[in-house]
Formats: structure tokens, sequence, C-alpha cells
């Protein structure tokens, strides 16, 4: 059975002009769509974590001090099959407390398995142009994003505060819309969780293991 974590992209406990989170009705709204597939579905609030003023990642802490918050997400992390990314945008480019908390890992906790694009407004565009920035971060991440992206503009006429669709929108309409992409994610979790029992990832491709260079092209005699 997959197991997702569906990532929410905002530490703000209010978005005007709903009296409630939007970015949460949006990330509730993707987790029974998923549990259709019968997976196990966590929510990932970035309020859920105090990660101090100081940056400094789960992997630059020695095992035996890694704080426990960061160690129990970088389990799940690396337990899940896929996560959906959802986000509003700022200044044209995804969440900065998103790719904070996504900061805090190695990709190789998030290496060869895929991810969702689910971005959100209270305007009439979706955060669609987030979503660019999103790819690219993902993919560099190791997740990389289906084709297939979520855009809800004006989440808060479409979504209640518990993730259910407003009364009088084509509920019906946006399952489907919804559902294209969720299906797409939960397709390739199961085919890479194959994959990854066939093939050990790490033997094909294997990490680097001393500094960022290992992946530079041989230099020239």
């Amino acid at each position: 059975m997959a197991y997702f974590l569906v990532f929410l992209g905002s530490a703000r406990d209010s978005t005007p002009p709903a009296p409630a989170r939007l970015g949460l009705r949006v990330a509730l709204a993707c987790r029974p769509l998923l549990e259709v597939n019968q997976a196990t579905v966590e929510l990932i609030d970035p309020l859920d974590f105090n990660l101090g003023t100081t940056f400094k990642p789960h992997f630059a802490f020695g095992k035996a001090s890694v704080p426990q918050e960061l160690a129990t997400l970088a389990e799940k992390i690396e337990r899940a099959d896929g996560y959906v990314m959802v986000s509003p945008e700022y200044n044209h480019s995804m969440s900065p407390a998103l790719s904070h908390l996504l900061n805090h890992f190695g990709s190789s906790l998030f290496s060869f398995k895929p991810s969702a694009i689910v971005t959100y407004s209270a305007g009439q565009w979706g955060g669609v142009r987030a979503a660019v920035s999103m790819r690219t971060f993902l993919s560099e991440l190791g997740c990389l994003p289906v084709s297939a992206m979520i855009h809800v503009p004006k989440a808060q006429e479409v979504l209640q505060a518990d993730g259910r669709f407003v009364d009088g929108v084509d509920a019906d309409a946006w399952s489907g819309y919804f559902g294209r992409t969720l299906s797409q994610l939960t397709w390739w979790s199961e085919a890479a969780a194959r994959q990854r029992e066939a093939l050990d990832p790490n033997q094909a491709s294997p990490a680097f293991q001393r500094a960022p260079d290992q992946r530079n092209a041989p230099g020239g005699g």
C-alpha cells in the first residue's frame, strides 16, 4: 500500500479574504482522492516544526544530535512512495516556507520517487507561476514531478475549510481535475516502488560521498 506525504506550503495561520488557511483546504482536498487507491496519506505542516533561526539541515547533524522532529520527518520522507507539494505563489515563485522546510533534507531521501505540484491562490491565477520554479526545485531534489499539475484559483470559492468542495461548484469536475494529477502520481509511485525492489537505484546511480563536484564531468588531461 502506497504511502504519500502531502506538504503544506504556507506557515500562515490565515489567508485573507478567507478566515482559514487556503493552503490547508487544498491539502485536505488531496487526501481523500489519494485514499481512494488505498494509500496512506499524511499531511506535513510547516507550523508543526520549530526550525530555529539558524539554518542547519538534518544531514549536518551527527546521528546522536539530530533534533527529534527532523529525525522523525526524515524517516517519513525516506519511507514515502511519493509527495504532493502544495504551494501558494510568492513573487512568482514557490512558497519560502515550503522550500525552507524541504531544504533541511538531502536529496537522497526523496530520490527515485515522484511528486505532484499543487498550487493555489485567492486570486485568478491559481499560483501557476510558482509551479514553474517548483519543477526545477523538485527535479533537483530527486522527486521528479509528474506532467499534470493542479492549480486552484479563488480557492476560497472552491473549497471549504475541511477540504470539501463548496456547494454550488461542480464537485465531479473538480474531483476529476485533481484526480488526473494524483492518479499520475499513484501510477508512477507504484512503478518506482517495484523498480526499487528489483534494482537498488543507489547502485545504478551512486550518490556523491565527498563533495558536490563529484557530479562534474572528468577534467581534461
